[in-house]
């Protein structure tokens, strides 16, 4: 093989060269659909009482991303990629549960946060990051760069 080719793509959920340990990546995945359709009829339902998404209510206000939720993203050691229903990554959607929060590892994903946590935040950003890192310490991982 030379350097130009690529090696063989890891399995699903799984991050080469990095320690089981140490998250990579956090992912959310919202209870809504990523479509206009699927956008616009999770609005109109939330209004109505009809549709609930606890990751949507502490991410998201009326029409768009809460303020804090950018501040929160930007200061953490890794990406927090948000995905929906039909747009998220395989190895998560195998987990089958939504809304959750979700840490990869180069041993897979892990639920950190499923509905019932989300919901405990109660729409806050804060709440959300404090059962983040709660949450990351209760199951024995840690950021990029923590000691071991």
């Amino acid at each position: 093989m030379t350097d130009a080719e690529p090696g063989p793509e890891p399995p699903a959920g799984r991050v080469p060269g990095a320690d089981a340990d140490v998250v990579v990546r956090l992912v959310g995945v919202y209870d809504a659909d990523h479509t206009v359709r699927g956008e616009l009829l999770y609005w109109v339902g939330a209004r109505l009482g009809t549709a609930h998404c606890a990751l949507c209510d502490i991410t998201h206000g009326l029409v768009r991303a809460k303020r804090p939720w950018h501040e929160y993203r930007a200061k953490l050691p890794v990406p927090f990629d948000t995905y929906h229903r039909d747009d998220q990554p395989e190895a998560v959607r195998a987990l089958g549960t939504v809304p959750v929060v979700v840490a990869e590892t180069a041993g897979g994903v892990r639920v950190l946060l499923d509905a019932a946590d989300l919901e405990s935040c109660g729409g806050s950003v804060d709440a959300l990051a404090l059962a983040v890192a709660v949450a990351i310490a209760d199951a024995g991982l840690r950021w990029p760069g923590a000691p071991a």
